[in-house]
């Protein structure tokens, strides 16, 4: 390091250990603040009722009573929320001292004589006067010119409009524990060094921040504010999870006045994937967001009717399976139920149901029907035409209600209710008195309490049994909406018959399931889409913006589904066409490809470079699918993937032998990757005694470093040091070709294959120069 080097870290470091200095008092002054503001709350609770005025005498009174209630609630509610703010504070200024900042700029505005110096971090930190920026947040204006500019002319964006100048210097430190531990001058956003001390570290539990590593295209993906829909495709490791991450970091503080976590959403691949991603929005200065899988909203809507298959278990029966009729089948049954054709004819379907067609349930009580699936039917349909199916349906319940409180009334008088009467517990009967003295109903005049108290308590009665009968009708679950669906399937032929080879066969299958009480993954949606259509649902407009996570793994038939659900929110939509592994996207459509960019409400953005993989394992990958030579990788030297041949006898030994290895050569997370559930179940119970060892299946919600076994599925959207492949002779059906590719893609440093047949046909195309073979 030359003498001007040396004395430009020496003086940088210097001013860390200020803004440490500076960020320390911040924190003991904020820490007596925090403790004065929660000494208030409790205290505000404590003696609430004691400050507050109760006469409840006359109605000004009255008045006055609850104007005094108020008022200490207000003064409690602002004491809860100051005292959150200030905790809130307090962790950003904790995570502040450990790493106050990642880059600098010095910039000269037109006009000018000196320039502003600008230091990024994850928050703002003013001086202790508060009149200058030590610190700025990197989603302020300024900070664009970080990411979207090298030193030379220069210009960002404000509210007021563009501030064009020069920029002299563009800095990017690392700083750990306060203490400089890299810092170079660089001219573009990502300095190689930067991303060797990221990437060199092996994966942790955790995603890491990298806000000191986006591209520029990363950049206009965070700040993009125009688009309806925003689709970022990019190649597995191109850091879309991080960009998306961050850009609902940045949303939430441009619109911070009007946006709250409360309004985003985002829709994960799995459980697991949600523990992963857990701690990246406190890292980067907010709250953590609403997050769900779309599983998880299938269950909510069907779980308690049926067993509502997950897209695990879907995969796990396509991997398994045989290619027998009945997989052949289901496998056309599930592309055709994913497309929007089908969505078309449900729409179709549903028009006519608003004529004929729809089906009811008996209410019955007792044994006995009290009203019929025909007088319902006869009712629906005699009501005004023009009304909306929804409408005549919360009709029909208003109807519903009525005669079941008629029901109840002739009940009353049965003699099933006075043996019912005869079983009262004591508290009933002491109920019963409480509740007619409440009403006045007794007094000292009165001849006929025992009659009137047998009145109460059989109405008491009947009104408990026929409970279940209400919340039924109010549920709306006297529609059969089974049966609904599956008269979509007795029809003798779809119209384009070009479409469906099997539709009798796929038709038989599909009855056979539902009589199972089983709904298969690929008619969840559909199903809970024809409920919607005849019971109405109402949007959620409390969410303003979605995020989906593995996006090419959504049918077109659930993305407009879920543009239904949320019809007045923005998304994003983050994938890779070339990791579609999942059934419902094994076709050529996903959402990816279905969407047309060229609307102007949709912008597409195409991240190339990945930073996930050496140099020699993107180069394997790359291989494996078309257009795989437009990825380009950045360069980071290892060793070639190894494809290892073994005996079926030997690869459980094998396997055992090289995690070994691996863990030597300091890997934290080595992850030997199964083809299926099954297959991983076996390979844990055989190796679990030899070495700790992790067993990853679908329900499994926490992500930890380590050994791992988990099959190739849930693989998806995770990386880790080392990868060893079970078998991969077993890759051998062109439709496995985007799992295998998604499997391999997940090593960061090392990928080793063992083979106990033929290496797998899916590598034709790769170089036999990009692997090595054992």
């Amino acid at each position: 390091m030359s003498e001007l080097q040396n004395k430009d870290w020496q003086k940088e470091q210097e001013r860390v250990c200020a803004v440490v200095k500076e960020i320390d008092q911040k924190i003991s002054n904020l820490k007596q603040n925090t403790g004065k503001v929660r000494s208030d709350v409790l205290e505000i609770r404590k003696t609430f009722w004691e400050d507050v005025t109760v006469n409840l005498d006359e109605p000004d009174d009255m008045i006055e009573t609850a104007a005094s209630i108020k008022q200490q609630t207000e003064l409690l509610s602002e004491r809860e929320r100051t005292h959150k703010q200030l905790d809130k504070h307090l962790n950003t200024l904790s995570r502040l001292k450990y790493s106050p900042y990642f880059g600098r700029i010095d910039f000269y505005e037109d006009g000018e004589k000196s320039p502003d110096i600008v230091y990024l971090g994850i928050a703002s930190l003013m001086d202790k006067h508060d009149e200058n920026f030590l610190i700025y947040d990197w989603r302020a204006p300024i900070s664009s010119l970080y990411n979207d500019f090298s030193p030379g002319p220069a210009r960002y964006k404000t509210p007021e409009g563009t501030i064009e100048g020069d920029m002299t210097v563009k800095r990017q430190f690392i700083i750990r524990n306060a203490e400089i531990k890299g810092m170079f001058d660089t001219g573009v956003t990502i300095g190689d060094e930067m991303l060797q001390e990221v990437l060199g570290n092996n994966a942790s539990t955790q995603m890491k921040s990298i806000v000191a590593t986006i591209q520029r295209e990363q950049n206009a993906i965070i700040r993009n504010e125009r688009s309806k829909i925003l689709i970022v495709q990019g190649a597995a490791g191109s850091g879309k999870t991080s960009a998306a991450l961050q850009r609902v970091a940045y949303l939430l503080y441009r619109y911070r006045g009007t946006l709250n976590a409360e309004n985003i959403m985002l829709f994960s691949p799995n459980p697991l994937f949600n523990s992963y991603v857990a701690t990246v929005l406190p890292e980067l200065g907010e709250e953590n967001m609403k997050q769900s899988t779309f599983q998880e909203y299938l269950n909510h809507r069907l779980g308690k009717a049926y067993d509502v298959e997950d897209p695990f278990t879907q995969m796990e029966y396509l991997l398994s399976g045989e290619n027998d009729t009945e997989y052949q089948t289901r496998v056309e049954g599930i592309r055709f139920k994913a497309s929007l054709n089908f969505k078309k004819i449900i729409d179709q379907y549903a028009s006519k149901l608003s004529s004929k067609g729809l089906l009811f349930k008996d209410l019955s009580f007792r044994g006995d029907v009290i009203i019929s699936n025909e007088e319902i039917y006869d009712y629906f349909y005699a009501l005004e035409k023009n009304y909306s199916i929804p409408n005549r349906i919360q009709l029909v319940k208003d109807w519903l209600l009525k005669e079941l409180r008629r029901a109840m009334k002739r009940e009353c008088s049965r003699s099933w209710v006075e043996e019912e009467i005869q079983f009262l517990e004591k508290e009933d009967y002491m109920e019963a008195f409480k509740k007619l003295q409440e009403k006045n109903r007794f007094s000292d005049n009165t001849f006929d309490d025992f009659e009137r108290e047998q009145k109460f308590l059989a109405e008491m009665v009947v009104k408990e049994k026929f409970k279940p009968l209400f919340v039924r009708v109010k549920n709306l679950k006297f529609i059969d909406t089974t049966q609904v669906y599956l008269k979509i399937f007795e029809q003798d032929k779809i119209k384009d018959e070009s479409l469906l080879l099997n539709w009798s066969k796929i038709c038989k299958l599909t009855v056979e399931n539902f009589h199972n009480r089983v709904i298969p993954y690929e008619d969840a949606t559909p199903y809970v889409y024809l409920q919607d259509l005849i019971e109405g649902r109402k949007s959620n407009t409390a969410i303003r913006h979605i995020f989906i996570d593995e996006a090419q793994d959504y049918s077109p038939f659930q993305f407009a589904f879920i543009q239904m659900l949320f019809p007045y929110s923005k998304m994003t939509l983050l994938g890779d066409f070339n990791q579609a592994i999942f059934s419902g996207a094994t076709g050529s459509e996903t959402v990816l490809t279905d969407l047309k960019v060229n609307d102007e409400d949709v912008e597409a953005f195409v991240l190339t470079k990945t930073y996930r993989s050496t140099r020699e394992i993107v180069e394997f990958t790359s291989g494996l699918i078309d257009g795989g030579e437009k990825i380009k990788p950045f360069n980071r030297k290892g060793s070639k993937p190894i494809i290892e041949g073994v005996n079926h006898a030997e690869v459980n030994s094998a396997i055992l032998t090289k995690m070994k290895e691996f863990k030597e050569e300091g890997h934290r997370t080595i992850a030997v990757i199964c083809r299926t559930a099954t297959e991983s179940k076996a390979v844990y119970e055989t190796l679990k005694n030899e070495l700790p060892l992790h067993l990853i299946e679908k329900g499994t919600v926490s992500y930890e470093k380590g050994n791992l076994v988990i099959p190739s599925y849930l693989a998806k959207g995770i990386e880790f040091d080392a990868v060893i492949l079970y078998d991969c002779s077993q890759y051998k059906r062109e439709s496995e070709r985007k799992l295998f590719y998604t499997v391999c893609t997940r090593a960061m440093h090392e990928l080793h294959m063992f083979a106990t047949d033929e290496i797998s046909p899916l590598m034709d195309s790769v170089s036999k120069d990009s692997y090595e073979l054992r």
